[in-house]
């Protein structure tokens, strides 16, 4: 499995090298580093310590957990950001495990020194290590992920709500990989500290038990990396918006009444012009054609309906949906085209959205 990961690792380099998406670069490391990690259980597990008693491979094998924080937390950036650049001023966060890496270099290099080290497996200043900094730096390392996580939760959270504010349809598969692939390093990063705490406090892991950490991982290596390579990302980045929470600072608290007039010219424009069928239809597109500004319309639509963009759009589509499976000059035709046609982009959104709208699904209504 790790072997696999490599490969999906070397795939998403090679995509970076062809399309130039930093995103690629991003995973492919954060992939590579995830197999890395599993090396040093593997090789315990092939008794290579027990083979090798003067081996030198714990010096080697340096725990590089302080980058995974940062990389998940950029690569959520580089999906969702149309402007995010990876500059010199975003290395300040790979400065830790940096530092760590020296540290591992020092005690290798003084160990080096000492007598006797070429007949020992591990040297003075390693045994130390071992004994002493090993448990506190888990605990550093823990706390760091957990960082990085929760401000790439909060990041996809925000994103997911400013989408259904401004656009009709929400690329849900992209945003479907994006939760995905959060919610895997979110149950790994649990899963791991469950058996900190059991094995700190509770009762002694057998290697055994540790496998299988090591095989969700390994597992979740596969899925990220494949789902990584094959979702067209790059949708995300067509979206118009700048990832800034639109403010009402200007706008007036107004009630449902004072925007009853404004909102029926609305729904009268987008029926006449028929605008809910464009599936790429955005607030902004919306507000040029109803000459106002995305604040107003998303203030109008807000307070007036007490629903957001996407839903006020959707609605339209779904009463189209329904007109046309009424109508027996549709007969023809599948559901998913008369959807697709009516302006979803997505079998999957139109089936949730018609029966939240409905309360039936959309063959029960056709019936």
């Amino acid at each position: 499995l790790v072997f696999q990961g490599l490969i999906l690792a070397l795939l998403l380099f090679n995509k970076y090298r062809s399309r130039r998406n930093i995103s690629y670069l991003i995973l492919g490391s954060l992939v590579l580093i995830t197999c890395y990690h599993r090396t040093t259980y593997t090789t315990g597990f092939m008794a290579w310590y027990d083979t090798y008693r003067n081996t030198k491979i714990n010096y080697y094998l340096i725990a590089l957990v302080l980058a995974v924080g940062p990389l998940i937390y950029f690569y959520l950036k580089s999906c969702v950001q149309n402007e995010f650049r990876f500059n010199r001023k975003k290395l300040i966060h790979f400065i830790p495990v940096l530092l760590y890496v020296l540290f591992r270099i020092s005690v290798f290099l003084y160990d080096s020194n000492q007598a006797g080290f070429e007949e020992t497996q591990n040297g003075v200043l390693q045994i130390w290590s071992f004994e002493y900094l090993d448990a506190i730096l888990s605990i550093l390392f823990t706390v760091h992920l957990m960082l990085y996580l929760a401000f790439s939760l909060q990041l996809y959270y925000r994103f997911r709500k400013r989408l259904v504010e401004e656009y009709s349809n929400t690329y849900q598969y992209e945003l479907r990989w994006l939760r995905n692939f959060l919610y895997l390093y979110t149950f790994l990063f649990l899963y791991n500290c469950a058996e900190m705490i059991t094995d700190g406090f509770i009762f002694d892991l057998h290697w055994t038990q540790e496998w299988w950490y090591q095989f969700f991982s390994t597992l979740v290596v596969i899925y990220v990396g494949l789902m990584g390579f094959f979702t067209p990302i790059e949708n995300l980045k067509k979206l118009d918006f700048t990832f800034q929470e639109m403010s009402p600072k200007n706008s007036q608290s107004k009630n449902v009444h004072e925007y009853k007039e404004s909102l029926q010219n609305l729904s009268d424009l987008v029926i006449s012009d028929k605008l809910y069928l464009d599936p790429s239809l955005s607030l902004r597109q919306l507000a040029k054609k109803a000459r106002l500004n995305p604040t107003q319309l998303s203030n109008m639509i807000n307070s007036g309906l007490g629903k957001n963009f996407n839903d006020y759009i959707n609605e339209f589509r779904v009463n189209e949906v329904k007109s046309r499976l009424s109508d027996d000059n549709y007969d023809h035709l599948s559901i998913l085209s008369i959807a697709l046609d009516s302006g979803f982009n997505s079998k999957a959104t139109f089936n949730r959205v018609f029966k939240r709208i409905t309360g039936q699904s959309p063959s029960e209504f056709r019936k």
